[in-house]
């Protein structure tokens, strides 16, 4: 007949393993592989908005656009570059989070959040875009063009600007800045003085965007680069990184336990 429970010794060892915040554990293979494919991510951000802006150079810069012949199919792959770069923001969160929630799931769900508003603000502004040439071919094809919707083409654009302005400025700053700098600076997964560019350069961007909202200076201009700097370096080296190197051994990861640098 088995024992009472009361009866039973009270110094049985525990059969839950112990936390691991004390030591850290080297990132095993899907880890790792979870961290390239973030870097991969992060970069194809800069891959895609970059040549962005070069397609886009035509509706942006010419007023008369919306009555000329205009470069849609430029315009176009400028919208693809755009659409695909929002992707790529989305599933750099999407992709980190079953890791990052273990530091802090709010704020993982937060940086999740932050990436979502900020692709939507981009796509938001290349719909603008889209709408200019959409005007330009059905006047294209009724030979209708007047003065007045000079005006309509140029509030389009006015509005793809001030997309241009939020996304990088009051989205990704906080949020690739301060919400993934924090839980790449509270895991360890990436060495701490990198992850103090996000930490210093997701305010910065704040404060620079903050700054071209009530008039202190243009965008663009130098001062607002300047405040957006720490940001950008934050952001390219954290691609690099992770491609590179992949993450750094953390308690918040589930490989083999690390004793003096070393596997143990």
């Amino acid at each position: 007949m088995s024992p009472r429970l009361e009866d039973r010794p009270r110094n049985v060892a525990r059969t839950v393993p112990a936390q691991r915040s004390h030591g850290s554990c080297a990132p095993t293979k899907s880890e790792q592989r979870t961290a390239r494919i973030m870097g991969a991510w992060f970069l194809a951000t800069f891959v895609f908005s970059i040549p962005a802006l070069y397609f886009y150079d035509p509706v942006l810069n010419n007023p008369n656009y919306i009555l000329g012949h205009g470069a849609d199919t430029r315009v176009a792959l400028g919208a693809v570059c755009e659409i695909l770069s929002a992707i790529s923001g989305i599933a750099t969160a999407v992709v980190i989070f079953p890791i990052a929630k273990r530091v802090s799931e709010s704020i993982a769900l937060g940086y999740v959040a932050s990436r979502i508003l900020e692709s939507t603000v981009v796509v938001m502004g290349l719909i603008s875009l889209m709408s200019v040439v959409a005007l330009r071919q059905d006047l294209s094809a009724t030979d209708s063009a007047n003065g007045s919707l000079v005006n309509v083409g140029q509030s389009l654009v006015s509005f793809h600007d001030q997309t241009f302005l939020l996304a990088p400025q009051f989205c990704a700053g906080p949020g690739n800045g301060i919400l993934l700098g924090y839980l790449m600076w509270r895991s360890g997964l990436v060495p701490r003085p990198m992850a103090m560019f996000g930490l210093i350069g997701g305010p910065l961007a704040l404060v620079g965007g903050v700054g071209v909202l009530f008039g202190r200076w243009e965008d663009p201009s130098t001062a607002l680069f300047l405040f957006t700097a720490a940001e950008i370096v934050w952001e390219f080296s954290l691609s690099v990184y992770l491609l590179a190197r992949g993450f750094r051994p953390s308690p918040v990861l589930t490989g083999q336990p690390v004793v003096s640098g070393r596997p143990a």
